[in-house]
């Protein structure tokens, strides 16, 4: 491509026509007649020379060159991948916008290496947030107001079958619940709500919630009930996590369940646990998880609802990122829609 700046003098709607403007143009009255990165058909052109200007600079393409338009839209469509789309461009941006409900897939290997060509520029949101259909997940721009074909060519070998972005749905599961029955009617009525709101937003179904007595026996008697009637994913809330003696766990060791992983490095919501039983995760909901919707219990339930198998690694990831203030509120599910994500109004 060749930068041209043209003077006054110099202007006529014939040296305009068909280039690019580098800076926006304005009139006497501060109204602007051309922008930057339009190219100028020779309307364009007219309009530009009635601005209020002494010199011009533009940019002539060239074979073999693409205009930011032109090549934002192939940039947008070679990174875009199940459950995202290409929305619109506006501002020199292109927008991707989630098509469901779900979980955000960034695969940042290839994010980087697309980043990593000149004049490329994707950003997203972070990887593993839940998001809503028609949220912006991503904008993707060309930097500068022209680039060259051989780049996008690269930039398209790098992304294509990598997938880049998509959204992954969640899972319509059945879902079981046991608390224990030292719960008053208040605290249950606090804790059934919460949790139903939360079950609902994902789309998955809630077995009626079962409340068991102090020995492993009657917690045991409950947990294969909730199995029994098709649930796909038990969770277990008001287990005292640091006495290792919790009729929980020793009901656990009775069906023949497995502790994958005690604890979580994040708060707040640390005390969390996950076991397997058979085929079945077993999410052992920390205290304040019951109701609060800002906790670890609500990053690990969106993973397991996307398909995820949450178990020692996947939880000691948290640690990352797990120090979860309320600045962190953007990484939550957003359970009522009226209010901010990860806080209850």
């Amino acid at each position: 491509m060749k930068v041209h700046a043209i003077l006054r003098s110099e202007a006529t709607v014939g040296a305009l026509t068909g280039r690019v403007l580098c800076h926006d143009v304005r009139d006497r009255a501060d109204t602007v007649v051309g922008r930057k990165g339009e190219r100028l058909d020779r309307a364009g052109a007219e309009r530009v020379l009635g601005g209020d200007w002494d010199e011009l600079h533009l940019l002539e393409l060239e074979l073999g060159d693409l205009h930011e338009e032109e090549a934002g839209a192939r940039l947008s469509q070679a990174v875009v991948g199940d459950g995202v789309q290409v929305k619109g461009f506006s501002g020199g941006q292109w927008s991707l916008t989630a098509t469901r409900r779900g979980l955000l897939r960034v695969n940042t290997e290839p994010l980087c290496q697309v980043n990593a060509c000149e004049g490329i520029s994707v950003f997203t949101l972070f990887h593993g947030q839940p998001v809503e259909a028609g949220e912006v997940v991503a904008k993707a721009k060309i930097t500068p107001l022209a680039i060259a074909s051989a780049t996008m060519m690269e930039v398209e070998r790098l992304a294509r079958g990598a997938g880049v972005l998509a959204v992954t749905p969640f899972k319509s599961l059945t879902l079981g619940a046991l608390a224990r029955e030292s719960l008053d009617d208040k605290q249950r009525q606090r804790f059934e709500t919460a949790l139903r709101e939360k079950i609902d937003w994902f789309g998955s179904r809630l077995l009626p919630i079962r409340y068991a007595g102090r020995s492993a026996q009657s917690v045991a008697k409950e947990l294969e009930g909730l199995r029994d009637e098709g649930a796909d994913l038990l969770i277990v809330a008001g287990a005292s996590a640091l006495d290792p003696l919790d009729p929980v766990f020793s009901a656990l060791e009775l069906v023949g369940g497995r502790m994958e992983r005690h604890g979580a490095p994040a708060h707040p919501g640390s005390l969390l646990w996950i076991s397997r039983w058979g085929q079945r995760q077993v999410v052992g909901m920390p205290t304040c998880g019951m109701f609060s919707q800002a906790t670890t219990f609500d990053l690990v339930l969106p993973r397991i609802l996307a398909g995820e198998a949450m178990g020692n690694a996947e939880i000691a990831a948290l640690g990352h990122g797990g120090l979860l203030s309320r600045e962190m509120a953007f990484r939550f599910p957003r359970y009522r829609p009226s209010a901010p994500r990860g806080e209850l109004e």
